[in-house]
């Protein structure tokens, strides 16, 4: 069978969900880092971390690279494995929350800053090209190697701004912000690692059923359903948190 290199475009009304949706995930995750340091004895407060974690990477990374897998446009049928989706979210929710918590150990420091920023990128990086090793189709993917370093570099540079803004941003106003950026900068990754890979058709029937896959179809509405679901869990759960530490200190005062 004769190897075809298919045209490839972007709905942009996808790629536009999907940054909205990495924006609301940056939001949040910098709305609930100041909750992650400062418990007794300066200990990490790792249930907080861990919010915060499923906050950046579960919606603000994961769900915002399935939404822009859904912008990914190539004229045959595509299908998604479960298993490297729930790996690639457990990858990115770990790698975020530990690099959070890390920081929160300690003071803000660039030395600190400089080791979670590029192992966080790292990470990123990997759930990213795991993602995409779980797309299937009637042939595989041509990587441009220089495209795909690239956009390693995003992700560590990217990283290491998230969490830099994650320790510096204080009010609504810089919060928004901060999300505004955090949103271009996994976006710009995201679609940089697209850019690199071409589609190779191998089949002659480009649109057969792929069978056990999840199809585009289902993918976009079981992400929109977990980010948005994700989001007002974290969100809800440290107001509750914040309320009843201000009810305590009523209480106490």
């Amino acid at each position: 069978m004769d190897s075809t290199v298919l045209p490839t475009s972007f709905d942009f009304g996808w790629v536009a969900v999907s940054f909205l949706v990495s924006v609301i995930g940056a939001y949040t995750a910098l709305w609930v880092t100041p909750t992650v340091a400062g418990g007794r004895g300066g200990r990490v407060n790792w249930f907080n971390a861990g919010l915060s974690g499923l906050a950046l990477g579960g919606v603000g990374i994961w769900s915002m690279h399935f939404l822009g897998m859904l912008a990914y446009d190539a004229p045959l049928a595509i299908g998604y494995r479960l298993l490297e989706m729930v790996v690639s979210l457990v990858a990115a929710v770990v790698v975020s929350a530990l690099a959070i918590g890390f920081m929160s150990a300690r003071p803000f420091a660039l030395n600190r800053l400089l080791v979670a920023g590029p192992l966080a990128g790292l990470g990123v990086a990997v759930m990213h090209y795991l993602g995409m090793y779980g797309m299937r189709f009637g042939g595989y993917f041509d990587w441009n190697i220089p495209l795909v370093l690239l956009s390693i570099g995003i992700a560590i540079v990217a990283a290491t701004a998230a969490l830099w803004l994650a320790f510096h941003t204080r009010g609504p106003l810089l919060r928004a912000g901060a999300a505004l950026a955090m949103g271009v900068a996994v976006c710009t990754m995201h679609y940089t690692g697209m850019a690199a890979a071409s589609v190779v058709c191998t089949t002659a029937d480009r649109y057969a059923r792929l069978p056990g896959l999840l199809p585009p179809g289902d993918l976009g509405l079981a992400v929109a359903v977990v980010a948005v679901g994700v989001a007002l869990m974290v969100a809800a759960d440290t107001a509750i948190q914040r309320w009843s530490a201000a009810s305590g200190a009523r209480a106490g005062a």
